[in-house]
């Protein structure tokens, strides 16, 4: 109850009504004071009328005159002459004196508040102008006690007053709230589980119909994203069926392209000039069929596994990578350099990084068959402080804008002609998963240049 909305509102609502009251109550408790002090000076002069009266009061009358008034003496001020209208004995001496007459608001005020927190009794001496014109001054000694005592009880009533008008006034806001605010976000936290539970339903899709401006707002905002969201689910459905397709069918053409594969060596040793003119070009196109067929199958998998880390000598994987592509190079015109160091070793998966290496070898490699110039691929690393670093560079001709602007985007980022892209960005996905990254230092004419960067400190996870 008090940890939701309405409960902390209603809660809110009570503090701010009594710090009002409470700003309310410091002018009200000096005016319940002025108004006291006047009424005893009021008291007071009507007890002297009676001394107009007559002359001659018996003692026993006029003590009864001044208990009534709640005062010792009066003192009235006529045709400027100041007469000692009743009079007793003063208990000790005057301890303050009060004038009435053109008092300022914030005097009043600060008496009051002294007057309300200042235990004990004292005499004072009060000064105001009598009523209906009967004298120019009137004064009069009194005890403090009974005015505080008059002052905290009506303390007391304010304060209970309060209480009931913040109380009464916070469940009424507390109805309100509930009301205009707090069902109406109920109905949106509703929609929401539902929609979570069930995002293909379209009953779980919020139908706005709050009438506060900001809550409209939100459920109309609520009511766009979940559309997005379910089209964009029964988008990646559809194509998450279509990669399913894709992957079954690249799995049967690949194995239809094998077996046509297997027969180009016999077309190749075929006598017929025109046969042998053109058997190259048929190998090299069942060749790159052959290859996308394996990157979609590669890529279409639902994830990679995670690397198992050990500490892997890099010297080792790319002699195998250098020994690999050595086999398809053309004689005499690109070279395969292996400048890694002997001693390097780095904490990878080696499968997993062969298969980076390889990509990226191949790739240089395929770029610079289409040259008319011998080329070289060179295979280097190193280590800072903070990763293991091995590099991939060749000798041109450069990665095209296209590539450069989706370099690890499938199926866009390819970086020679019928290329898919999906090596790279498999690489990419690949090195993520060790902690680091794969990363394009430069692309130029004379060359391109890949960077493996693999962190040397362990990440923990809590």
């Amino acid at each position: 109850m008090l940890n939701s909305l309405s409960g902390r509102f209603l809660i809110l609502t009570v503090v701010f009504v009594m710090l009002a009251e409470v700003l309310i109550f410091v002018p009200s408790i000096a005016r319940f004071r002025q108004d006291f002090l006047q009424n005893r000076l009021e008291r007071a002069q009507i007890a002297s009328l009676a001394l107009l009266a007559d002359d001659m009061l018996a003692t026993e009358l006029e003590a009864e005159l001044l208990a009534n008034a709640g005062v010792y003496n009066v003192v009235l001020r006529r045709d400027e002459v100041r007469q000692l209208m009743l009079s007793s004995p003063i208990p000790t001496q005057i301890g303050h004196t009060y004038d009435l007459r053109q008092a300022a608001p914030f005097p009043l005020m600060r008496d009051a508040l002294k007057r309300f927190f200042s235990p004990g009794n004292e005499v004072i001496r009060v000064i105001g102008e009598p009523v209906k014109g009967a004298g120019s001054l009137i004064e009069v000694t009194m005890d403090s006690a009974p005015l505080r005592m008059a002052m905290i009880d009506y303390g007391i009533r304010i304060l209970i007053l309060s209480l009931v008008i913040s109380v009464i006034t916070a469940f009424f806001l507390f109805l309100a709230v509930r009301a205009t605010l707090v069902r109406p976000i109920t109905g949106v936290v509703d929609y929401m589980q539902r929609y979570a539970r069930a995002p293909e339903d379209i009953r779980g899709i919020i139908t706005p119909s709050a009438g506060v401006t900001e809550l409209r707002e939100a459920e109309e905002a609520l009511k766009m994203l979940q559309l997005q969201l379910t089209q964009a689910l029964k988008q990646r459905e559809r194509l998450a069926q279509l990669g399913g397709a894709v992957a079954k069918v690249s799995h049967d053409l690949r194995n239809i392209l094998t077996s046509a594969q297997l027969f180009t060596d016999r077309i190749e040793a075929s006598e017929d000039p025109l046969v042998r003119r053109m058997a190259p070009k048929l190998v090299n196109s069942i060749s790159r069929a052959v290859s996308l067929c394996e990157s979609t199958l590669a890529f279409g998998r639902a994830e990679e596994p995670a690397p198992i880390l050990t500490m892997v000598r890099v010297r080792a994987i790319t002699e195998d990578v250098s020994a690999s592509e050595r086999l398809a190079l053309a004689e005499g015109r690109i070279e395969i350099a292996n400048d890694v160091p002997e001693g390097m070793t780095v904490r990878a998966d080696p499968e997993q990084l062969f298969r980076v290496v390889m990509n990226l070898v191949r790739n240089a490699r395929q770029a610079l068959e289409v040259l008319d110039r011998p080329g070289k691929v060179t295979i280097g690393g190193h280590e800072t402080d903070q990763d293991w670093i091995i590099e991939i560079s060749d000798t041109g001709p450069g990665l095209p804008p296209k590539a450069r602007e989706n370099l690890f985007t499938p199926f866009q980022g390819g970086v020679r002609k019928g290329g898919s892209g999906l090596g790279l960005a498999i690489s990419a996905e690949l090195v993520r998963g060790h902690g680091g990254e794969l990363v394009l230092t430069d692309s130029a004419p004379e060359g391109t240049t890949f960077e493996i960067r693999l962190p040397k400190a362990k990440k923990l996870f809590t």
